[in-house]
């Protein structure tokens, strides 16, 4: 399908007029306010002025070593004020971020760099090692004093801006059902739409800071760094989950969105009361409010005088589909169906993907500006999930008479724990690779800290073998957070399977649930 044509201008001219970028929005927050502070970290503060000086002498460096436009660059780093840096200079010349998840094994590190070919990797001081074990990959660049000098020797007016609006801007990984991460491409439009799409559902001022705390590598920190850089506030970079930190935070500074995964509340509400401090103001807390106990919700928003965000997205849509709704401050949720976000449109199919009525379950697919631009060199998963010109989210759904949506279950079985996913075959491929293991299953278990968190049904066929066997096979091939916290050896006639002979995860965990119960 191509666009109508008018009289007088081409379609061409006209998509061009229409379209905006990362980089040109970041311009108009440096003029408007060059001595607003853009970042703020342990180290000091930044202004939108100097951000955008810092950040055309590095665009300006990536293009002297001869990374051009479409081009790939990694980052694996903690958070830190120069990550930022990186991410707005490479959306200047219309490179690709590509940011590493630096808990994951070396082996699943090398696969994210070689899907994506880059042509330089940026390492922190702590991260150089693991990052120096794929430097047959490309050359690497670490922070501090050779960097300060490479950037500091370019020129600070902005080189000439290339970019489209299609352009992607950042890869952010997704785990695999076939247990290897997919690179999910982001662009320019699809992160102002993200930004868009907040203004409307969560509006925010540039006097709303907020804190960078969750990884950079994950798109509830990029995609509102980014938001925040567009419309000229102050981005708070953190390395990491702090409760003192945060705390100290929130009783300092005006906030829009906080940032709360599973996991991390407990501790912060700890922190906060021993800090014993007033609150100086916070517009929306939270996130995944299906894996926090309903009192702590209630607990925290009561605390933070703020409402916890219902939320349900993912890395390839933004904040959308449905996270338009609100959980009222002081309110322990009896129900937490959801609302659909703004500027998307989403349909309840079934399995030949026709629309199911309202009331009866079905997967939901999606259109929107703020979709990502597809998985990067994985041309079978593009075809599959984005048939029939919509994306298919792989998530059961059904529709209420009263429009909100509630969630029913996961086609593909993910394990969410602390805002991480986990699908169960990239933790069942390590423990099928010992020899002494007949056949593995791993399933999800509810848990008060976590939300979720792996469970591994074992058949042996040596029965000497421990669960500290099976964390050794583990260890260096999956990343810590996906080991299993729980073994239970079993016989394979104890495992439920269908008539072709597939295990039924479901089953397996009703019937774990059962006897956790009767305990």
């Amino acid at each position: 399908m191509t666009a109508p044509s008018i009289p007088g201008i081409s379609p061409q001219l006209a998509l061009q007029s229409a379209g905006l970028t990362i980089g040109a929005l970041f311009d108009i927050s440096v003029r408007q306010s060059p001595r607003r502070i853009a970042l703020e970290d342990a180290a000091g503060q930044m202004t939108y002025h100097e951000l955008d000086i810092r950040s055309n002498r590095l665009a300006n460096h990536l293009l002297s070593r001869g990374v051009q436009r479409g081009d790939r660059i990694a980052i694996l780093s903690e958070n830190r004020r120069e990550y930022i840096e990186i991410l707005i200079a490479t959306a200047k010349i219309g490179v690709i971020a590509a940011c590493q998840n630096w808990r994951l094994s070396e082996g699943e590190l090398r696969h994210c760099l070689e899907l994506v070919t880059p042509k330089l990797i940026f390492t922190s001081p702590r991260n150089h090692d693991l990052g120096a074990k794929h430097a047959d990959i490309c050359p690497l660049q670490e922070f501090g004093p050779n960097y300060e000098t490479a950037i500091s020797a370019e020129s600070e007016i902005r080189p000439p801006d290339p970019c489209h609006p299609e352009d992607g801007v950042v890869i952010l990984y997704t785990s695999g059902t076939t247990g290897l991460p997919k690179g999910a491409l982001i662009s320019h439009r699809a992160e102002i739409a993200r930004t868009m799409g907040q203004m409307i559902d969560l509006p925010v001022t540039p006097e709303d800071a907020f804190v960078a705390w969750a990884p950079l590598f994950h798109m509830v920190s990029t995609d509102t760094v980014f938001s925040t850089l567009m419309q000229g506030g102050t981005v708070i970079v953190t390395d990491g989950f702090n409760p003192t930190e945060l705390a100290e935070i929130v009783t300092s500074k005006q906030l829009g969105r906080l940032t709360l995964m599973p996991g991390m509340i407990e501790p912060f509400l700890s922190a906060m009361k021993v800090l014993d401090r007033p609150v100086i103001g916070v517009k929306w807390a939270g996130v995944m409010a299906d894996l926090v106990p309903p009192k702590q919700i209630s607990e925290v928003t009561t605390l933070l005088d703020a409402p916890y965000l219902n939320s349900f997205g993912s890395t390839e849509t933004g904040l959308a589909p449905a996270s338009g709704g609100l959980i009222p401050v002081g309110e322990v949720p009896q129900s937490l169906d959801k609302q659909q976000s703004s500027l998307c449109q989403i349909r309840l199919v079934d399995p030949d993907d026709n629309e199911v009525p309202d009331g009866e379950p079905g997967e939901l697919v999606i259109r929107s500006p703020a979709l990502f631009s597809g998985y990067w060199n994985n041309e079978q998963a593009n075809t599959k999930d984005f048939r029939g010109g919509w994306f298919h989210m792989g998530d059961v759904f059904i529709r209420n008479p009263d429009h909100t949506l509630s969630f029913v279950d996961r086609r593909k079985y993910l394990i969410k724990s602390g805002g991480e996913n986990i699908y169960p075959a990239e933790v069942e491929r390590v423990l099928l690779s010992n020899p002494r293991v007949a056949d593995a299953v791993v399933i999800r278990k509810p848990d008060a800290q976590w939300g979720e968190v792996p469970v591994a049904y074992i058949v042996r066929k040596d029965h000497s073998l421990s669960e500290d066997d099976l964390l050794a096979q583990c260890a260096g091939r999956i990343a810590k957070y996906k080991w299993p916290k729980e073994f239970r050896f079993v016989s394979d006639d104890e495992l439920p399977r269908s008539t072709t002979g597939k295990i039924i995860r479901h089953e397996l965990e009703s019937r774990m649930l059962k006897e956790q119960s009767a305990e």
